[in-house]
């Protein structure tokens, strides 16, 4: 029997003879007017089902689809009105979608993570590998050329450290005069040494006390003391670099800076990863530990012995490992001092110049503090010249 078949009226002679009365309210099972029972009509259609006297779901009398259900593959898409255990005449029970697991059960172990550096690795490398190639091909061509880099380094820092104050702290450091004094201080150290350098500095200083001056009063002295930061911290002290470019062997002076500090944050990065157990600073910088700073002291001190060694005019072993663990110490202060910066401003980066590195402030963290601190000990080591 199909389906459009299933509530059809009952036709003439179906239900066989009877001796019930026929009328509009004969009972269920009374033979309809018509004629008589034909077995040849009996042979062309297929039984209906029997009704039991009580319907299993006290509907309607006169309807055979509520009456009774039969169950078969014919039959699975009917739904039928109560679901519950109880009430089910066929005594089967539905099963939930997603059975909860049994509270004894045992949960499976959770997996171990994995280490992750935090930053995009295959960008960071390839950033760094071009900007060292940028470097090295100026650094060892034309010293002026690296003068020019070290200039545009400064001004893009400059634009990223006054750009976060004024977004984070309201604070509007004027960056016109800041990039122009900024530029004008690293070709004043090249040029004339500490002494151009110092004018270059009080001069830029001026210039930003009369440019604030053009605007409201209210900031005004918040925001000349956070440009005289600036102008300290990152022009004055890139200033150092340029001055180590005017000695004879001063390429290779600047290549071992570059190298020392590169491989100091590489070996705390290295060890640190590895094995680091015990925190640094932790209300700092969280990843930072101390078995980190003895990777970046012992690759340091290793590295300055064979720069100093091999590299530099007159230079001994053992000023190079006392100038790898002065690196050392001078690279982590500065990435931790730009660290309590980032955290009072609330930003985990400077910049998003160069991926996987951040803006050009964060490359420079720990280059900036130390040029100072390595033009100082090389000229004590083996002079100016």
């Amino acid at each position: 029997m199909n389906d459009s078949s299933w509530g059809a009226p009952p036709q003439a002679g179906y239900w066989g003879p009877t001796d019930q009365g026929t009328g509009p309210g004969h009972a269920r099972g009374a033979a309809p007017a018509g004629p008589a029972y034909d077995a040849h009509d009996a042979q062309q259609t297929r039984p209906m089902p029997v009704v039991p006297d009580a319907p299993a779901y006290g509907g309607n009398q006169d309807d055979d689809r509520e009456a009774a259900r039969p169950s078969g593959p014919l039959f699975r898409d009917e739904t039928f009105r109560d679901q519950t255990p109880q009430a089910h005449p066929y005594g089967e029970v539905p099963q939930k979608q997603n059975p909860e697991p049994m509270p004894d059960a045992p949960q499976p172990a959770p997996q171990p993570q994995k280490k992750s550096a935090g930053r995009d690795l295959g960008a960071a490398v390839g950033v760094g590998v071009g900007l060292g190639v940028v470097i090295v091909a100026s650094l060892f061509v034309v010293k002026a050329v690296f003068v020019g880099v070290i200039a545009v380094a400064v001004v893009v820092g400059l634009w990223e450290l006054t750009k976060r104050l004024d977004e984070r702290k309201g604070i509007r450091a004027p960056i016109v005069p800041l990039a122009v004094g900024g530029a004008a201080m690293v070709v004043a150290g090249y040029v004339q040494g500490p002494e151009g350098a110092w004018v270059a500095m009080a001069l830029t200083m001026l210039a930003v006390l009369v440019w604030r001056m053009t605007e409201p009063a209210e900031g005004y002295l918040k925001d000349v003391t956070a440009s005289v930061f600036a102008a300290f911290y990152v022009p004055f002290l890139a200033t150092f670099v340029a001055m180590m470019l005017t000695a004879d062997d001063g390429s290779y002076r600047v290549l071992t800076f570059l190298l020392l500090t590169v491989v100091s944050d590489t070996g705390a990065y290295a060890v640190g990863w590895r094995f680091g157990r015990h925190k640094l600073a932790p209300r700092i910088s969280p990843g930072k530990t101390r078995e980190g700073l003895l990777g970046a002291v012992t690759f340091a001190m290793a590295v300055g012995a064979l720069c100093m060694e091999f590299l530099i005019d007159d230079g001994t072993w053992w000023q190079g490992l006392l100038l790898g663990l002065a690196v050392a110490g001078s690279a982590t202060l500065g990435d931790l001092g730009e660290s309590m910066i980032k955290r009072d401003l609330g930003i985990k980066d400077m910049g998003t110049l160069l991926p996987g590195h951040g803006g050009i402030m964060d490359r420079l963290d720990s280059l900036l503090p130390t040029a100072p601190v390595v033009w100082l000990l090389m000229v004590g080591f083996v002079g100016s010249a």
